[in-house]
């Protein structure tokens, strides 16, 4: 099936949910993404009764800005568990949307360009084969019999492959499942800024939007790149910061491989349109802002291993999350730096389209420089070891925090918005969740930064 939807969701986009304000309800969710959508999915088939506030559009930022790539093969081993379960989710949440999610399972394939990145690569293995991960180590020949290059193209000295990984279309995906969602009672409505917390005594009574009050026993915070602003306000920090990653879409052409791969410098999938999103490899952009100092030495084990992977910006866009301007304190009646920005929408970072038309004609020159058809940025909401939390909030009783999935969110969706739906619901989530816990920052624990790609 083919998205009717171009190019990723703007605030342009007509607004699809705008359920009446409720005046109360079980949960709210602040965020509609793929986490804060799936978790009100989840939570209504749990019984409890559910509301979606969405500052701009369902999946109109990172949820609809990402590869598409719903990838098992090199997570972080304690997200391997719930990435596994996802990937399973997917499969269901795709029939319960008549096909609408674009979901195939076409398999995902990590090449090395050498055998010193292919011995790299194949230190994985133990972790996919110690959680029943169906993973194989290829050679040369066995990578040329599944990705063709043509003559002349890009040999690999091999690739680490997963079969049983996916994709789906990032921007039709989540908008049927939310309908989904809501088709079953789930509350969404968009253009609906959640503004403030209310809270008694210490715990969660509901929650400010720019409609008026919600009240509620419980809150998520599932706000990609807003989370850390939202939570600051109530006295509650993490050390989470954003960078901005661009992407693009070629126009339709020859097949080269059905699934997802990447190398050391270029992301390419296959779209059902018959195109591929791609991505050039090998650097991010960080704004610096208030954050950026503030969290300095969380950041600083990453900052060691990526330093030269990062293009500093010294200031943010007007109304970005950590921009030097943006308001850090508002009161529950006033306007928020949520309206200001309805939808994070970065600009793509110049000349990287010509990038990726270069390192695609190096690799299938048969097919030569794809034709871009639309170039977007998605600003990607980061954790210093490279793990989302996902956890209570412990300074306010009934706050869930579900953030900083660091660009792996996508695919994962399903398997968390399922264990934080169990959470709230006080029931067993299913996994080891103490990887992913809110106190890792203040513990004295040394933060071991997981995989990036």
């Amino acid at each position: 099936m083919t998205s009717r939807q171009p190019a990723p969701i703007t605030a342009a986009t007509p607004v699809r949910f705008s359920d009446r304000l409720p005046g109360k309800v079980d949960v709210v969710i602040i965020g509609g993404g793929v986490i804060g959508i799936t978790t009100a999915l989840y939570l209504n088939r749990l019984g409890l009764k559910t509301f979606v506030c969405e500052k701009g559009r369902v999946a109109g930022e990172q949820s609809s800005r990402n590869w598409g790539w719903i990838r098992q093969l090199g997570r972080d081993e304690a997200e391997l568990p719930v990435m596994m379960e996802a990937s399973r989710l997917w499969e269901e949440l795709d029939a319960g949307a008549s096909g609408r999610t674009g979901f195939r399972r076409s398999g995902i394939l990590y090449l090395s360009s050498t055998r010193e990145d292919l011995d790299k690569q194949a230190e994985w293995l133990d972790i996919g084969r110690r959680n029943q991960l169906d993973v194989q180590l290829l050679d040369g020949a066995g990578v040329a019999d599944l990705v063709d290059s043509g003559a002349g193209g890009k040999r690999w000295a091999g690739g680490l492959w997963s079969p049983t990984d996916a994709r789906a279309e990032p921007w039709q995906a989540v908008p049927a499942i939310a309908e989904l969602a809501q088709s079953e009672g789930a509350g969404l409505r968009e253009a609906c800024a959640a503004r403030a917390l209310d809270i008694s005594a210490g715990r969660v009574a509901g929650v400010h939007t720019e409609a008026g009050l919600v009240a509620c026993e419980q809150v998520v915070v599932a706000g990609g790149v807003w989370s850390s602003l939202f939570l600051r306000r109530h006295g509650v920090s993490i050390p989470q910061l954003s960078v901005r990653s661009s992407v693009a879409r070629t126009a339709a052409m020859a097949e080269v491989f059905a699934g997802n791969a990447a190398d050391e410098e270029l992301a390419f999938r296959r779209r059902e349109d018959g195109g591929y999103t791609v991505s050039a490899l090998g650097s991010h952009d960080l704004y610096i802002g208030p954050d950026a100092f503030r969290h300095l030495r969380a950041w600083l084990p990453l900052a060691a291993k990526s330093l030269g992977e990062t293009r500093f910006r010294l200031s943010a866009p007007r109304h970005y999350p950590d921009g030097w301007r943006t308001a850090r304190n508002w009161r529950p009646d006033e306007e928020t730096p949520f309206e200001r920005c309805r939808v994070l929408e970065p600009a793509p970072e110049n000349g990287r389209a010509a990038l990726v038309k270069q390192r695609f004609a190096t690799r299938f020159p048969a097919l030569g420089a794809p034709e871009i058809t639309h170039e977007w940025a998605g600003m990607i909401d980061a954790m210093p070891d490279v793990v989302p939390v996902v956890d209570r909030a412990p300074s306010i009783e009934g706050l869930i925090v579900a953030t900083g999935m660091s660009g792996h969110g996508f695919g994962i969706g399903p398997g968390f918005g399922r264990a934080i739906a169990h959470m709230a619901a006080d029931r067993p989530t299913g996994h080891d969740l103490s990887r992913f816990r809110f106190s890792r920052f203040t513990d004295g624990s040394r933060l071991v930064p997981g995989p990036s790609l």
